[in-house]
């Protein structure tokens, strides 16, 4: 840097004392003579001046030649690429420049320019682990998918750029929707950037996909190890591969049922783990286990299946029975919308509409949705209230809100089922139960049915048991 501003200055100062001299030699109007030893030169002043002007192309050979000096100096001394610098200094300053421009064309939306800034700066530079990535983003931008290919391809064969190389091919190909190659790339990919974060999310996703679990946990414990997630998320997240592991076994009769139970240990607040457990323990004659199973998540997250579960457990239990034993299920949790829901419906089928009316309260009129509104019009069918009371209950109920629903919390789709890869935006471990942030639309199938009860009441309770007629209005929910 030094010898760079020391040369530009003594180039400046000689020309300006060349030009003032010549000036001065000019305007003098004698003759210049010049005595060098035993010579002596004698010419006009303006001849002087001019040649003294031409004396401009000899101060830049002396200064290329003191740099190349310098250079070559500096080569003999070790540094291999002191001549190759001293050449090519111009070629890389004009190669960093269309570089510059390149970058420059790429992020305010002209991806052609950007693409012919890119190919110049690699002309000038050579260097292509710089310049490729601007022209493979380039050509995407442009629509040509195939140049982005090819250049990602080369990408491949340097180190320094091998990353960016593979997962620029993989986004391709998960566009293509070819999982398969997409899962390969991915895995390569990791293993030479374990600790990067959207290929992590990336390759858990392909490898859950695949049903590659072992796969899976490696790659989260590496966002473990990494600390991308908190370790209560980590032992959650790895409950639920382990609990899909145990699905995908039974489903294929390879057992599973030690996987289930892990799962569930693990996170005892998951509820298909929850449930899935308690089945297994059911089936093996443990229902004591199953209900602790149960009740331990019915604690921490009151959903229909669980009760639904806990059911299943008795299935010849008169509804008498059943209504003392949820009782004990329910503990702490009574007072909650969920097991209030619960406990009225249990006393409808017990026929006991008056403790059914209790148990809801004023839930249908303060959380009005689908289910309440469907059993408080059932109480009021059971303790003899006019078919036009009955049919106002079940109107509200076709536009209410259908209550706590799996709900992605990321692209906010809607789920009927559980599920560990959301199937809208691919996201993993992403549903929640809870109640939609918009107000969805009823689906056809409730809205439909709950029209069909409203209607029929009136043609069908003088020749019907009261008790079917509550059960179809229950079932509508």
């Amino acid at each position: 840097m030094i010898w760079s501003l020391l040369k530009i200055l003594s180039f400046v100062a000689a020309i300006a004392a060349v030009s003032l001299f010549a000036s001065f030699i000019a305007e003098s109007g004698s003759d210049v003579r010049l005595v060098i030893a035993d010579y002596e030169i004698s010419t006009s002043s303006f001849t002087f001046a001019v040649l003294l002007i031409l004396l401009f192309p000899s101060f830049w050979l002396i200064f290329f030649l003191v740099g190349l000096t310098k250079a070559t100096v500096d080569f003999f001394l070790g540094d291999e690429t002191a001549l190759t610098r001293y050449f090519n200094r111009n070629r890389q300053k004009r190669g960093y420049e269309a570089l510059a421009d390149g970058l420059l064309a790429l992020s305010s939306g002209e991806p052609k320019l950007a693409m012919a800034k890119a190919k110049r700066a690699e002309n000038l530079l050579r260097r292509p682990e710089i310049t490729n990535i601007i022209i493979a983003q380039a050509a995407e931008r442009s629509g040509d998918k195939a140049k982005a290919v090819s250049t990602y391809k080369g990408m491949l064969k340097n180190p320094s750029t091998r990353f960016a190389g593979i997962t620029g091919l993989l986004r391709h190909k998960l566009e293509d929707g070819d999982t398969t190659t997409a899962l390969k790339l991915a895995e390569r990919a990791f293993l030479i950037n374990p600790n990067h974060d959207e290929l992590q999310n990336t390759l858990l996703r392909l490898q859950s996909s695949e049903e590659d679990w072992e796969g899976a946990r490696r790659t989260l414990a590496a966002k473990l190890k990494y600390r991308k997630i908190p370790r209560d998320v980590y032992r959650r997240r790895n409950a639920i591969l382990t609990l899909t592991d145990a699905q995908s076994k039974i489903a294929r009769g390879e057992g599973g049922e030690i996987e289930a139970i892990a799962a569930n240990r693990e996170s005892p607040s998951l509820v298909p783990a929850a449930v899935l457990a308690a089945e297994v323990k059911s089936r093996v004659g443990d229902k004591k286990t199953a209900e602790g199973i149960l009740r331990k998540a019915w604690l921490i997250l009151q959903h229909p299946d669980l009760a639904a579960t806990f059911a299943s457990l008795e299935p010849d239990e008169t509804p008498g029975e059943r209504r003392r034993r949820f009782g004990k299920f329910l503990g702490k949790s009574r007072s909650q919308s969920e097991s209030r829901m619960l406990m009225a419906e249990l006393c409808i089928a017990d026929s006991d509409y008056a403790a059914a009316r209790q148990e809801i309260g004023n839930l249908p009129t303060e959380q009005p949705t689908v289910r309440s509104l469907a059993i408080m019009a059932a109480v009021e069918r059971g303790e003899g209230s006019s078919d036009a009371v009955v049919r106002g209950w079940l109107a509200k109920a076709v536009s209410a809100s259908r209550g706590p629903q799996w709900n992605c919390e990321v692209c906010r789709r809607l789920h009927a089922e559980w599920v560990p890869i959301c199937e809208s935006c691919g996201g993993f471990d992403t549903l929640a139960w809870s109640e939609p942030a918009e107000k969805e639309e009823l689906p056809e199938s409730h809205a439909g049915l709950l029209t069909l009860v409203a209607s029929e009441i009136e043609s069908r309770v003088d020749g019907k048991e009261t008790d079917d007629v509550e059960n179809d209005i229950i079932q509508s929910r």
